[in-house]
């Protein structure tokens, strides 16, 4: 980042957190959840608060020792080598490029209720469009466009809040107080403990997107101040947003009700003749998916451009520009193609695709767990004074139980078996892609070698230097430095 510029303040990274997090997984999904779990599921959004907290605050330890590019795939290949680095780094970009082209589709449906006119295909297209000229204004102009747009959504969840206890306390005109309404005559459990282990997934899917920060954190204004106080306020303010919401929705409609083609909020409000609601709901729920986009092309485009530093992308994708132009128009194509794909293929192939989305958020979370362990192993708390996570090391174990617990459960729950399955061929075909590439890397530079001339000497050295892990590596590169900077200096 250009010294001369101004990081983003912790309100800034909060707002791109929120920008991401909260979209149609809550506004819609959500419903899916909450049918599948009944009253029970406020423990299943506080256990994702928890692993949530934990997944942030091992993050934030490493990223507050450097805030390097590439953020937690940057730290995987510290710590187990440039395999782990290319493959964490392209299945969490490839997952998230899919997740993306489905949202997009998504609004294109919402938008042709208004436009029934313009077919899906090119609507679909001019939003993945719009949100990819967007991220080429930079970090500082995108971040105050996501302010906004995530204040609209956290105005539309708490205005649900404020209207709904007004309904529960009688204090609406014309209509009684409702009490606990509905909440006491409906099972605890109507799915038993299945039901809550079934909505786990999609709980935490809710939460997805909050690893944008630690992607953020090397535009970040004082990153040993800013980055702790972004995650506190994000971890905090979503888990007492969502619980709320949720604690304020089950006394006004049965669970059972719910399905996931209209949100829960509006079928809560409908209920009780507040049926207007649901325009201004369909309203955020497209701002709240077109803010979610917007952030995630953030961070597809500096996830892009931390391969393409290390090696592990074309060459052609290199920038060295404070905005990694190259990687965001790359992303944007991708997601371009992702939108045909849905067009183009049967739909349960596309769904199958899709899904592999949400394996691929698991598991980068997993990594992040891990990578953080073994950096406590090796680092023991960095820097001195900067020891975020509480409860150190039986909170990362039992946070990477959860993420594998969710994981394994996925077979058991109906339609995500294919969800993991998917997932395990991403990786299966990133591993087989990273062999490859550097099986054909070093045979170019064999054959170099033994062009007249050249010392096969320098070359092994290279070679040896390239492929070999950094055994120490977490703590091996100065705090904040990436290559990109070393480059810039070296031009300078």
């Amino acid at each position: 980042m250009d010294k001369n510029m101004q990081g983003l303040s912790a309100w800034q990274l909060v707002m791109l957190a929120l920008g991401t997090v909260i979209g149609g997984s809550f506004f819609l999904g959500s419903a899916v959840a909450i049918k599948a779990a009944g009253p029970a599921v406020l423990i299943a959004y506080l256990l994702a608060g928890g692993l949530v907290f934990v997944i942030l605050y091992a993050l934030s330890e490493m990223t507050v020792a450097d805030a390097a590019p590439g953020s937690f795939r940057t730290f995987a290949e510290r710590a187990f080598g440039p395999a782990a680095g290319f493959v964490v780094g392209w299945v969490y970009w490839t997952g998230l490029v899919l997740a993306m082209s489905s949202e997009a589709t998504a609004v294109a449906i919402f938008l042709q209720n208004w436009f029934p006119a313009m077919s899906l295909g090119l609507m679909g297209a001019f939003i993945i469009a719009v949100v990819t000229l967007f991220n080429l204004l930079g970090a500082d102009k995108l971040s105050k466009l996501e302010s906004g747009l995530a204040i609209i959504k956290l105005l539309a969840i708490v205005g649900f809040i404020v209207t709904g206890l007004a309904l529960i306390a009688g204090l609406m005109p014309g209509t009684p107080a409702i009490g606990s309404g509905v909440l006491f005559s409906q099972p605890l459990l109507p799915g038993g403990l299945g039901g809550i282990a079934g909505s786990m997934l999609i709980v935490m899917f809710t939460y997805a997107g909050f690893e944008i920060i630690g992607l953020a954190a090397s535009e970040a204004d004082n990153p040993h101040t800013t980055i702790p106080r972004a995650i506190r306020y994000t971890v905090f303010g979503l888990l007492g947003l969502y619980v709320t919401a949720v604690a304020v929705l089950l006394p006004l409609t049965p669970t059972a009700a719910l399905g996931g083609e209209q949100s829960p909020l509006v079928t809560a409000l409908a209920r009780w003749g507040l049926g207007w609601a649901g325009a201004i709901v369909n309203i955020v729920l497209v701002t709240a998916i077109l803010s979610t986009m917007l952030a995630a092309m953030f961070g597809l485009g500096r996830m892009l451009r931390s391969l393409a530093d290390e090696g592990h992308a074309p060459e052609w994708i290199k920038d060295r520009g404070d905005i990694p132009r190259r990687g965001i128009l790359f992303s944007g194509a991708a997601m371009l193609t992702g939108l045909g794909l849905a067009f183009l293929l049967p739909e349960q192939v596309y769904l199958f695709l899709v899904s592999a989305g949400g394996f691929s958020l698991l598991a980068s979370y997993a990594v992040i767990l891990v990578t953080h362990y073994k950096y406590r192993q090796s680092c023991g708390c960095p820097p001195t004074g900067h020891c975020q996570l509480p409860g150190y090391p039986y909170t990362s174990w039992l946070a990477m139980a959860g993420c594998l617990a969710i994981i394994a459960g996925m077979p058991l729950i109906p339609g995500q078996g294919s969800g993991l399955a998917a997932g395990l061929v991403l990786v299966g075909f990133y591993i087989s892609c990273y062999f490859v590439k550097k099986r054909l890397g070093e045979a170019v530079r064999e054959n170099v070698q033994r062009l007249p001339g050249r010392s096969g000497l320098a070359g092994q050295t290279e070679t040896s230097q390239e492929l070999a892990p950094l055994k120490d590596g977490m703590a091996a590169a100065p705090a904040g430095k990436s290559r990109r900077e070393d480059e810039a200096r070296l031009d300078d």
